[in-house]
């Protein structure tokens, strides 16, 4: 074997190599995505009751005694028998010992009911979260309280009636996930976008594929260019400056960032992807096309309208496809102009809250099925960008296939 044949299988095996892992770690992303995601709408948030306690050193559930500083490191809880609805605790702080008899009941509709004190030795119910109940002793030293919370595990949450068609979103107090005023919101900032976008920017790349001077057009592609370059936040903040207070002073509203804020702003963002794209699929249809259009007697416009803009229209789909591929995923952009208010909006100035905003506004804190929640929300997001994409590479094809 020459060397130049071992040098080809050096590189050959190299890339390989480099392609296969790029590949399986690709799809160990989407499997990590998936499975995170998929975990809140078939398991509980726990196999049982846990109870966490606060400023005890010591206590005692149905006579099982337990020390705080005994209890794991990583996990500070006890876990109660969830067919056991009546528990006694016994707790102990500085010399003072308390037994409070508990009744905890599942299957009760009003919340503040689930969790009982059936003794009289002065403790009290509160419930922080729907899910999580704090049962405290205030003690004979004021500011000295100690107790416990009661966490109960929340059931699988239903894909469709609680996920994905539920208009309620408050993860932190209620529990109630439904996305789908965000991804209303998401369709519809996208759409609206695509609608300005789109027309405004195959228009500017036929102009200068094929009407602007040549010593002209060099300098507009390149600042088009540079602005394809352009971070998110700082079209976010031209958004927050120029479009937000200028929509807030045409419409009289309380506040200009909403609906339309982020219609616009999405315009402007995919406005250099769709004219970069488009126009060097335009100046890539030879020239032939033209000359021929010509000499049969059509105009310039006809030409470019009629012959050259069909010839091209494989690179024109692809420059749709990766503009609104950009819209459906921005997020820092419309994070500051949309209002981020998970409601329906009822007017083009209403506050939005699109599906990338939650996931980032909420990933720093959010924790349990919360967390998991916002891998599903992004599972979401990925099929509609799929569903998108494979609509528009249909009429791609239909379109191939009648010329």
């Amino acid at each position: 074997m020459g060397r130049k044949q071992v040098i080809d299988k050096i590189f050959r095996n190299f890339f390989l190599v480099v392609s296969t892992s790029s590949v399986l770690a690709l799809i160990a992303i989407i499997f990590f995505v998936f499975v995170q995601g998929a975990i809140p709408f078939f398991t509980s948030t726990a196999p049982s009751i846990h109870l966490i306690p606060f400023g005890i050193n010591e206590f005692s559930v149905n006579s099982e005694l337990y020390r705080f500083d005994d209890l794991p490191r990583n996990a500070k809880y006890v876990e109660l028998e969830q067919q056991c609805e009546s528990y006694s605790v016994l707790f102990s702080n500085n010399d003072e010992s308390v037994t409070l008899a508990l009744e905890i009941d599942l299957d009760n509709d009003v919340v503040a009911d689930r969790v009982s004190i059936l003794s009289s030795d002065g403790g009290e119910v509160d419930y922080t979260e729907e899910y999580v109940y704090e049962v405290k002793y205030k003690g004979t030293i004021a500011g000295q309280e100690s107790g416990f919370y009661i966490a109960i595990p929340q059931t699988p949450t239903n894909f469709f009636s609680e996920f994905l068609f539920a208009l309620d979103w408050r993860p932190t107090y209620n529990k109630q996930y439904g996305i789908l005023t965000m991804v209303l919101a998401t369709f519809f900032s996208t759409l609206g976008a695509v609608v300005i976008g789109v027309p405004m920017g195959l228009l500017t790349a036929v102009f200068l594929a094929e009407f602007i001077p040549k010593g002209v057009g060099r300098y507009v592609r390149a600042g088009i260019d540079l602005l394809a370059g352009i971070p998110s936040v700082v079209y976010g903040f031209f958004g927050l400056m120029m479009i937000v207070p200028l929509i807030k002073k045409i419409s009289n509203a309380a506040s200009g960032s909403g609906l339309l804020s982020a219609v616009l702003i999405l315009a402007i963002m995919m406005l250099p992807t769709v004219i970069s794209i488009s126009e060097t699929s335009l100046r890539a249809v030879p020239r032939a096309y033209r000359e021929g259009s010509l000499a049969l007697g059509a105009t310039k416009m006809q030409t470019s309208w009629k012959v050259v803009f069909p010839a091209a229209k494989s690179g024109i789909l692809a420059s749709i496809i990766l503009g609104t591929s950009r819209a459906v995923g921005e997020t820092m952009a419309i994070i500051m102009v949309a209002g981020n208010s998970p409601q329906m909006p009822g007017r083009l100035t209403d506050g939005i809250r699109t599906l990338t905003a939650t996931i980032a506004l909420e990933m720093g804190y959010a924790q349990g099925r919360h967390n998991r929640i916002l891998f599903s929300v992004g599972i979401v997001l990925f099929v509609m960008i799929l569903i998108l994409n494979t609509i528009i590479l249909v009429l791609k094809k239909r379109m191939t296939e009648e010329s």
